[in-house]
């Protein structure tokens, strides 16, 4: 299944400024319909919940749903496991303080250093709190690989939790959350999957990643800024949060603080309606038509990857790339020898080519990698991403290292 990218690209106002956007994996464009759906929710009428079936109460309890709903789909979860949450931060700092409540000085909490610090660093500090020890999966800088040793020398008797992404937001590394999940479940631990960056490349199957807890965030599949916690209703109810005693102790209610901000749950809604509709084929339900879309942008991301690799080739030893695993999503991590890439990102963005330069929240991992430049250039891909962009950033490149 193929979709039209140029008829994709005009469903987005802001590509009208001409600027090739590289900067996806931290947050992509948004297509006119999302916008509308807040918009659309937020003038109303709206109201806080309530019991009288009022139509702005009404309206309030349907965008609750419609994006448990949507989230469900996505995600490939019960309805009544999908957590909102503000930022995929917030998410992971509340649910380490909330299990963290179950654990005592000797028991162990593994991390990885290949993953963006918002999946370590809660994590780290919940188990510092308690007297918890933190264990590491390591990577090997030279392909990008978690180090399976790493994974076996980390997990043990003693884990409680075991934290690990589905694709690096650095690198675009996806390790084998399958096989470390089976380890962990192996001596009772439980797994959170961070699938913020890899929820924008690929259908997520909670149950085939073995999963008891993942996270993600809208934002970086075409929808507002939030995120989304998943878990089984039954793993949840054994976990109390601190809250106000008046909130609802039903789940997922019970996770979710304050008023819900009702309009950006509708934009939500519409990014994943939005991603169902781009080559659905014949298929009936929105799950199924989700998975036509992601195996057509999948290709898409991908030839366009190819040829960015190809392009970068060509430039020798000047272009260092760093994401080298042999299954990566189509995001890239580069150096330049002798240059520095801040004062890349600077020349690109005069010829409105946006690939930013940092080292982009992934603490460890960009430590790891012990790179002279005080930072790298990331190239990442969105569906509506084209061959122009990707030749202008080439020919741009090419003349900043010429300069």
């Amino acid at each position: 299944m193929t979709f039209n990218v140029t008829d994709l690209r005009s469903h987005f106002p802001s590509l009208a400024t001409g600027v090739a956007h590289f900067d996806a994996p931290g947050g992509t464009q948004t297509p006119r319909a999302v916008g509308e759906a807040i918009a659309r929710t937020l003038t109303g009428p709206l109201s806080n919940l309530g019991g009288e079936g009022i139509r702005s109460e009404v309206n309030a309890e349907d965008a609750i749903a419609a994006f448990r709903a949507a989230y469900s789909d996505l995600l490939g979860v019960p309805e009544d496991g999908i957590v909102y949450g503000r930022s995929a931060t917030q998410l992971n700092y509340d649910f380490s303080r909330t299990l963290a409540k179950k654990w005592q000085p000797g028991d162990e909490v593994v991390v990885s250093r290949l993953d963006h610090d918002a999946n370590v660093r809660p994590w780290v500090q919940a188990a510092e709190a308690v007297g918890a020890e933190v264990r590491w999966i390591d990577f090997d800088p030279a392909t990008a690989e978690v180090t399976w040793e790493s994974v076996e020398a980390a997990i043990g008797p003693r884990t409680r939790l075991v934290a690990i992404t589905a694709a690096s937001n650095l690198l675009g590394t996806k390790p084998p959350v399958r096989a470390i999940a089976d380890a962990a479940h192996a001596v009772g631990a439980l797994v959170h999957v961070d699938a913020v960056h890899y929820a924008a490349h690929n259908l997520v199957d909670v149950p085939a990643l073995g999963a008891d807890l993942l996270v993600c965030s809208p934002y970086k599949f075409l929808g507002p800024h939030c995120a989304v916690l998943t878990a089984s209703p039954q793993l949840l109810e054994t976990l109390t949060p601190d809250k106000l005693v008046p909130s609802s102790d039903a789940v997922p209610e019970r996770f979710e603080f304050g008023t819900l901000p009702f309009e950006i749950l509708a934009g939500a809604t519409a990014a994943v309606d939005f991603l169902a509709q781009i080559a659905p084929g014949d298929a009936l339900s929105r799950r199924e038509r989700l998975r036509a879309s992601f195996h057509a942008l999948e290709e898409h991301e991908m030839r366009l990857r190819k040829r960015l690799e190809e392009g970068l080739a060509g430039f020798g030893d000047a272009v260092v790339v760093h994401s080298r695993a042999a299954d990566r999503t189509p995001t890239m991590f580069l150096t330049l020898r002798g240059r520095r890439t801040w004062d890349a990102y600077e020349f690109l963005a005069t010829k409105d080519v946006l690939a930013p330069a940092g080292s982009f929240y992934a603490y460890e991992a960009y430590h790891r990698l012990n790179l002279d430049d005080p930072d790298g250039l990331r190239l990442g891909l969105a569906p509506y991403v084209d061959d122009d962009d990707v030749s202008r950033f080439l020919a741009g490149l090419a003349a900043f290292l010429a300069s």
